[in-house]
């Protein structure tokens, strides 16, 4: 995340982060709108507390509440919040381009987890995650359509589909009826098997009915993109999860009978190479296996699944059962395999996997399906009406007409202003799916579609779309209250880095002169100069003891050392001169004060420490300390800031109300 948006987040948070509470949603708190506070002429309600001080906390917990005290802190923080929040509203910070900019950004995130079409690809994606708890084996028929077809031509083929469905039911053999009638290429090798799938690796007209046929069962002709199929259910179990394995390749793409037979007879003996004791599979496949890709990391694959490669490879891949075991030789278009079954796992839980079947359902059809889903719930929710005389004159006009011409017999027979649907409320006119047209910079794909028809439906789902956003804003509590939170929130960052971090940073005077003011804070307790080395190499630790036992701090020491060990051996040690505050200092403090050198063992290492002049308490020099001036310099600031404000501005507390909250906040 930027640095800007997560201190953005933190600054709305921050006073949510004291000891865990547990409270009450507040629908229990009464209907009437009382005010919590006053600031200025503006009044602030309980709604808007609760939900900022619930932020990352655990109000479920049963064990503990929130104590008097920590409650008026948060309360406190929030007032001001609050005031920081009406001063920047007072100052426009609300009303910049880069203000729109950046609340767009956020609103667009924002609103997904309320839309209608957030919750309807949820459950798609639990849907797809169910199914892939079981793999199915499935054979099918496939029918299709002649180039061109007519509806006369999608009749004939369905009852054909519909016939062979009827021969399979009185008991015809379904895969002889696939070799025979399917269009499906492979149905000539297989016989319409497909193998084994799971969820999302057919298209979902398929995958909806195979999931829901019984073994044995033979389904309804099914219409999908490729044609008419039927399908027969051959298995289901739970799915076996995924497995890494190693390979050994040999291939094998010749039609010469005696070159085929040649190879065969390598492979067999490859095979029985790996059956010695002795024979180590790294070194054999690194000699013989002809994938370059993985010859010399032990023919090492990624994870594989039911579906995922070729059905040759995939059945005998999870025919194999213990870690280690090495299948004989596998035949594959692409050659000889043996195969090392090398790790198994289940498969993953669906927050692992959710990201993966999200992108993969929005790449399939079942987006589309959503998005009319989406559509239809969305009409009867905003009362969606449609002039559809108007749409289809519309459409004949420019189907017959060009773009600019239909444009202007549209102006000249005086369309512009007739209504064409409403919805939420709202009614859109000509004009208005014109100026659309012509200005929103939407790419719409008309492909068999009517060039007015592929516009008209953008439109409509866009108006639609701004329906349902209108409908959150005005009545769903919780995304108002969160809207708020990231308004409030890209305004009061912009007032805090002009007014406090920016301004602290940038004011080289004001950072001195409060170091000036301020010199008490920024002392020096008694140091000591020191030298101390950390042996991070064992073996070197004795001859470092002997070279520095006799020595005594001095400047030149540290060279001395570097050059007679750590110019041939420089990982040996590390090592750390200055001037420390003993006390305070992790190894100096274990150390004896009035000893010159010495050995410290701490952290599992050891330490070598040569104490030298000891310096009396001081003031620490600016250059010394800037970072912590620039800290406080930024506390006095804002607390500067937020004294003014409180003489700007009048702030009413409703106590009645204020202690209402409080009890909701502590009621288990």
């Amino acid at each position: 995340m930027n640095f800007k948006y997560f201190y953005l987040y933190i600054l709305v948070v921050a006073f949510s982060c004291s000891p865990k509470t547990t409270m009450k949603s507040e629908d229990n708190m009464s209907n009437a709108p009382v005010s919590l506070m006053t600031i200025g002429n503006e009044e602030v309600y309980a709604d808007e507390f609760l939900h900022i001080i619930s932020k990352n906390r655990s109000f479920l917990e049963k064990e503990g509440t929130i104590s008097k005290a920590d409650f008026e802190e948060n309360f406190d923080l929030f007032v001001n919040f609050k005031l920081k929040v009406k001063e920047a509203e007072n100052r426009g910070l609300h009303q910049t381009e880069e203000f729109d900019r950046e609340f767009s950004m956020f609103k667009e995130d924002l609103i997904k987890p309320y839309l209608i079409k957030n919750s309807l690809q949820e459950g798609e994606l639990m849907k797809a995650y169910n199914r892939m708890q079981e793999i199915v084996k499935a054979s099918h028929i496939l029918l299709q359509f002649p180039t061109n077809a007519t509806r006369e031509d999608t009749i004939a083929v369905y009852r054909m589909a519909q016939k062979l469905k009827n021969q399979a039911d009185e008991g015809e053999d379904f895969n002889e009826l696939a070799f025979v009638h399917s269009e499906d290429p492979s149905a000539k090798e297989n016989k319409g098997n497909l193998g084994y799938f799971t969820a999302l690796q057919m298209v979902h007209q398929f995958e909806d009915a195979t999931y829901g046929l019984k073994i044995g069962e033979v389904s309804d002709p099914i219409l999908t993109d490729y044609g008419y199929h039927i399908i027969r259910l051959e298995d289901r179990k739970p799915n076996p999860g995924e497995i890494r394995v190693s390979h050994i390749l040999i291939r094998s793409q010749s039609s010469d009978p005696v070159t085929e037979e040649r190879i065969l007879r390598k492979v067999s003996e490859i095979y029985q190479e790996l059956q010695k004791p002795e024979s180590v599979w790294e070194e054999v496949c690194a000699q013989y296996s002809e994938d370059q890709g993985t010859r010399n990391t032990g023919g090492l694959l990624p994870f594989i699944g039911i579906g995922s490669v070729i059905p040759e490879f995939e059945r005998v891949a999870f025919s194999l059962n213990e870690i280690g075991e090495i299948s004989p030789p596998a035949k594959t278009p692409y050659g000889y395999h043996i195969i090392r079954l090398e790790e198994k796992r289940p498969l993953p839980p669906f927050e692992e996997m959710e990201a993966l079947i999200k992108s993969k359902i929005l790449r399939d059809s079942r987006s589309s399906l959503i998005q009319s889903q989406v559509a239809s719930i969305q009409k009867a929710r905003y009362q969606f009406s449609e002039n559809e005389t108007l749409v289809d004159s519309l459409e004949t006009l420019f189907d017959k007409n060009s773009r600019n011409e239909a444009i202007e017999k549209v102006n000249n027979a005086q369309l512009n202003d007739r209504i064409i649907f409403s919805a939420g409320g709202v009614d859109r006119t000509v004009q208005d799916l014109l100026d659309y047209m012509l200005t929103s910079g939407q790419i719409v794909r008309v492909g068999n579609k009517n060039l007015l028809t592929a516009w008209y439906e953008k439109y409509v789902e866009n108006m639609l779309n701004q329906a349902e956003e209108n409908d959150l804003a005005s009545n769903n509590k919780e995304y108002q209250l969160t809207l708020k939170e990231y308004r409030d929130g890209i305004m009061l960052f912009t007032l805090m880095n002009e007014n406090v971090w920016q301004k602290a940073l940038e004011d080289s005077l004001g950072q001195v002169d409060f170091y000036e003011k301020h010199k008490d804070r920024y002392q020096w307790k008694e140091r000591t100069e020191a030298i101390i080395v950390k042996m991070t190499k064992d073996e070197f630790t004795p001859s470092v003891r002997r070279f520095l036992s006799d020595k005594k701090y001095q400047d030149n020491l540290v060279n001395r050392l570097e050059n007679t060990f750590l110019n041939d051996n420089p990982l040996a040690f590390t090592i750390d001169k200055d001037v420390f505050e003993m006390e305070s200092h992790p190894i100096l403090s274990r150390a004896i004060a009035n000893k010159a050198f010495q050995e410290v063992k701490a952290n599992n290492a050891i330490y070598f420490v040569l104490l030298g002049n000891k310096l009396p308490p001081g003031n620490k020099k600016f250059e010394e300390t800037r970072g912590k001036v620039i800290q406080d310099f930024q506390e006095y600031l804002d607390q500067s800031l937020l004294d003014t404000l409180k003489s700007n501005y009048t702030v009413r507390i409703n106590e009645e109300e204020k202690n209402r909250v409080y009890e909701l906040v502590t009621k288990k």
